[in-house]
């Protein structure tokens, strides 16, 4: 297993290449700086599963795309909440999945988690209301309340 003196400095000779690849991946400067911080945790975490020092840079470099791909199937998910307001999914905006999930977060808790359940996290209203404890009407009130919340917030 790599010592912590070795690990940082196998990671200090690829901090460059993973943040241009998570940069040409993910096209968005705090995206790619927080994969990278992301990924350079995980690979450390990890660390004792590298078989080989020499194959380091290859591991890390694929522990990053797959936190590269995460980011982009989580920005996915938030322009599918997006399609859910016609009003707003049709505005041309490329960050508009950030300008979503920002408001998402700015939910109340009970809406931000159904909203998230549903909408991320694929779940049926009948699967939240199993999971949440609340009768199916509720999980659909929240989810039109979170609507009409994330519509106001999202319209300019």
């Amino acid at each position: 297993m790599l010592d912590n003196h070795s690990f940082e400095m196998l990671v200090s000779a690829q901090t460059d290449a993973l943040y241009r690849v998570s940069m040409a991946m993910l096209k968005n400067e705090h995206d790619a700086q927080d994969a990278v911080h992301e990924a350079i945790l995980r690979a450390f975490e990890k660390r004792s599963q590298l078989r080989q020092e020499r194959y380091f840079g290859a591991w890390l470099m694929r522990i990053l795309i797959n936190e590269c791909k995460k980011t982009l199937r989580r920005r996915r998910r938030y322009a599918d909440i997006g399609d859910a307001l016609p009003d707003i999914a049709s505005r041309d905006n490329p960050y508009l999945s950030v300008e979503i999930g920002e408001a998402i977060d700015r939910l109340p808790e009970k809406l931000r988690l159904t909203v998230l359940l549903f909408y991320v996290e694929d779940y049926s209203v009948k699967d939240i209301s199993s999971i949440l404890h609340i009768p199916d009407g509720t999980v659909k009130s929240r989810l039109n309340k979170a609507r009409t919340l994330l519509r106001e917030a999202l319209t300019p």
